[in-house]
């Protein structure tokens, strides 16, 4: 994955219209489900619980199917980078701890990857004006770039990709 440069307010107004259709097609979808289940398998015991367990279940399935396949369209581009981005850094993220190592010795892989991570971080804190933990992250940058300069290494996070983890 590439990082790229996104328009945070596009980014937030499609996210926003993705949220109230998700919202709004699941309640819909849900209680349609519920009440055709309802109808044709009434209850003699009056409850309905498990037929409208089983329309919120079935509508967050078509609601997810539905999703991944909208994402591909141009007007989900931000928001399903930003959804590739978390689930990029969320891989990174659970081998930090080897990643941390591996850079503290001079591995060039997990400092590209460490990079790649700060700087998707940063993106994605600004995208979703989640700046409080900025100073964590400038903090962790500012190691990073100790440990670059140490080992005197030049990271280009244009050449990261995915398969540099499996080492970790």
């Amino acid at each position: 994955m590439q990082l790229k440069n996104i328009d945070k307010q596009l980014y937030r107004s499609r996210l926003n219209i993705v949220i109230v259709a998700c919202i709004a097609s699941l309640a819909i979808s849900s209680l349609a489900i519920s009440q055709v289940l309802i109808q044709l398998f009434p209850s003699e015991f009056g409850s309905h619980f498990y037929w409208n367990l089983l329309g919120v279940v079935a509508s967050a399935i078509i609601l997810v199917f539905t999703l991944l396949k909208l994402k591909t369209h141009p007007k989900m581009h931000e928001v399903a980078y930003v959804w590739d981005l978390k689930q990029a850094l969320n891989l990174i993220y659970r081998k930090n701890r080897k990643l941390l190592a591996a850079a503290k010795q001079g591995n060039v892989d997990a400092m590209l990857a460490l990079q790649f991570s700060y700087e998707g971080s940063r993106q994605l804190w600004q995208l979703d004006d989640n700046t409080i933990t900025l100073s964590n992250l400038n903090d962790a940058q500012l190691q990073l770039d100790n440990w670059v300069k140490e080992y005197n290494v030049e990271l280009d996070i244009s050449s990261y990709h995915s398969g540099l983890l499996k080492a970790f």
